[in-house]
């Protein structure tokens, strides 16, 4: 399964003009299976959403997870999940992060894989709290899970202890700022009964200029004998 992970900065590019249409154009480029976007909905008001149901609906062949709390959002503290259609969408949630800034998670299984996504805070010590969580609430899925979004951590290494141990942290490189990229701030976590074969960044095209930040995506499946472990320990649906 192929997961992008894109912080859209609500649709607005480099060139300051808020084009939805572009954005879409990067992700029909990208070719994931699942997208999993931060800053997908404006702050303000009742958050409706940067990236138009209709246009997503008639320019892409995504089916919108069903996380936000309203109708015209299509996320959750900016947090959302396109599926590619086809694809099964179980148990869509979210997941209340602590922070002195509102924050949040969003995830759904796909494939028999937990799929988060989420946009970190701008401060370590809140990070850590939120990486904790996530876990929490992952609890049995965590084996199975990606976590992919805007980590928010300039450290190529550091920084994600509350994770060691249960996820790995996978950064395909860096990713902001989208005109001269220095820093990894987008980046992916998984479980024990995951592996990411291939990882990458969009650097081509439209990818450039649509946000401040590059997408990243990566390929996951299964890592051998994965599947068996799990069903004998009674952790696959």
């Amino acid at each position: 399964m192929k997961i992008a992970s894109y912080n859209i900065r609500k649709g607005i590019g480099l060139d300051r003009r808020r084009r939805p249409d572009r954005i879409l154009s990067v992700l029909n480029g990208i070719g994931a299976d699942v997208a999993v976007l931060q800053e997908a909905d404006k702050r303000l008001g009742a958050r409706p959403t940067a990236l138009p149901r209709f246009l997503i609906a008639q320019e892409t062949d995504y089916q919108i997870a069903d996380v936000a709390e309203n109708d015209l959002s299509i996320g959750w503290h900016g947090n959302a999940i396109l599926v590619r259609r086809g694809l099964k969408i179980e148990q869509p949630g979210r997941i209340a992060l602590p922070g002195l800034e509102p924050r949040g998670a969003v995830t759904a299984r796909i494939a028999g894989l937990q799929i988060v996504g989420t946009h970190l805070g701008l401060l370590r010590t809140w990070r850590l709290r939120q990486m904790g969580t996530i876990l929490d609430h992952l609890h049995g899925t965590a084996q199975r899970c990606v976590v992919a979004g805007d980590f928010n951590e300039w450290s190529p290494l550091n920084g994600f202890s509350p994770w060691k141990g249960d996820l790995t942290v996978v950064a395909p490189g860096p990713s902001y700022h989208a005109s001269r990229p220095i820093a990894p701030l987008d980046r992916f976590a998984h479980g024990r009964a995951v592996r990411l074969s291939e990882t990458g960044i969009q650097r081509e095209g439209a990818a450039r200029l649509a946000s401040d930040h590059l997408p990243v995506w990566a390929v996951a499946e299964f890592a051998a004998g994965a599947e068996t472990h799990l069903a004998s320990a009674g952790d696959l649906p």
